[in-house]
């Protein structure tokens, strides 16, 4: 082998070595942040007055269609969400497990998609530690989000057996934290 061969692959095994290195080095901040995040929040801010909540029709995965009306009656968490938004994949365990702890109580929970396809939802779905139980529903065109003027997600609307909005939370939240579960159960018992 010719020394001039033999530099060359030696300056591309240093070159490839230093690469992962770099890369390593970046990557580490970037896990201990996920990590170090703050804490989710836990309070829901109560509309100075109540408004209608903006009805619609949506299809779930089995492109079903769901409405809001079929939920008449009781209390809705409304969640607007997508997968790459990282604090609404924090929050979805506590979602699932508000959800889990009220169902059947006049409560339910109904997290709307944002401009994803049914199979990347399906996918993310099968890297939880538990699958949503509640309703999903897919908003393709946004149509739904601007009715209700989401401005950034996750934002979430708690609506009364009225159908109204009562309470706005922009941004991810502990979800059955006690004092969410409060503000249900007050909604529930009105």
């Amino acid at each position: 082998m010719h020394l001039k061969t033999l530099l060359k692959n030696k300056f591309r095994s240093h070159a490839v070595f230093g690469f992962i290195t770099c890369m390593i080095v970046i990557a580490m901040p970037v896990h201990a942040a996920w990590d170090d995040q703050p804490k989710l929040g836990h309070n829901m801010t109560p509309l100075p007055k109540p408004v209608a909540a903006p009805a619609f029709t949506l299809e779930d995965m089995d492109e079903e269609k769901h409405s809001l009306a079929d939920h008449e009656g009781k209390v809705i968490m409304l969640n607007f969400w997508a997968t790459w938004c990282p604090p609404c994949r924090r929050e979805m365990p506590s979602l699932e497990r508000l959800y889990q702890n009220l169902n059947g109580k006049d409560f339910t929970v109904i997290a709307v998609n944002q401009m994803e396809s049914g199979d990347h939802v399906f996918a993310y779905i099968g890297q939880l530690e538990v699958d949503p139980t509640f309703t999903i529903l897919f908003d393709k065109d946004s149509s739904v989000s601007q009715a209700y003027s989401v401005q950034g997600l996750p934002t979430s609307y708690l609506i009364d057996k009225k159908g109204k909005v009562r309470f706005r939370a922009i941004g991810g939240r502990e979800f059955d934290h006690p004092e969410v579960v409060k503000q249900i159960t007050e909604l529930i018992n009105e």
